[in-house]
């Protein structure tokens, strides 16, 4: 009698190093696709159709395998972005916010399976493995924001007092750029940031 299923055919050996960008990736896809509950060591090794050792050669269970796709997807993230949160003119107009959303909605363009899989809701077994890139960027506009906020004529007890809640305005808004371009086709990258970038500069205008 024939069997009921066919036996998986046995994986290539490709060896660990060789064999982890493609784990990594069909974690991505996996991620994007159904949510990163549904990323497993299982589900993984029936995308790549290997067994579960081979990803356990790799990783030691998901955190880790959850844990390195982040990473490195912060990592590309990181290098595209950067132009956003170079410093400026101190005295900054609506232009400059404008621009910087606009780098920011360009890459979300660009790699948007990246931003998905950052945007998501997390499973509470990998739920501190999110968060890392937005209080980097929220350290980095704290930075960026001081000596605007001084350049304004903010006196200085006002900036230490509401410099936080402004940048939190800031990123807040940004974060709400990123998920409407990927929910929202009727916008482009650089119309949706010309308008988040008056808004942003007319709030922050508005509490000095």
């Amino acid at each position: 009698m024939a069997p009921l299923t066919a036996p998986r055919r046995r994986a290539e050996h490709l060896g660990p190093e060789r064999r982890r960008p493609q784990i990594l990736d069909a974690a991505l896809d996996i991620a994007v696709s159904d949510g990163i509950s549904a990323v497993t060591i299982a589900s993984v090794a029936d995308r790549i159709d290997v067994t579960r050792p081979v990803v356990y050669a790799c990783f030691n269970n998901r955190v880790d395998l959850i844990a390195e796709l982040v990473t490195r997807e912060e990592n590309r993230l990181r290098e595209s972005v950067g132009s956003v949160l170079r410093r400026r003119a101190v005295d900054a107009d609506a232009n400059v916010f404008a621009d910087g959303f606009r780098a920011l909605l360009h890459s979300v363009a660009e790699q948007p399976r990246a931003w998905r899989l950052l945007y998501g809701s997390p499973d509470a077994e990998v739920a501190e493995l999110f968060g890392r890139g937005r209080a980097e960027a929220v350290a980095r506009c704290i930075h960026l924001m001081r000596p605007t906020l001084h350049a304004w004529g903010m006196s200085a007890p006002d900036v230490d007092r509401k410099l936080l809640a402004m940048v939190e305005l800031w990123v807040s808004v940004a974060e709400g750029g990123v998920r409407t371009l990927l929910a929202d086709d009727a916008w482009t990258p650089d119309d949706l940031g010309e308008f988040l970038g008056e808004m942003v500069y007319r709030s922050l205008r508005a509490a000095v």
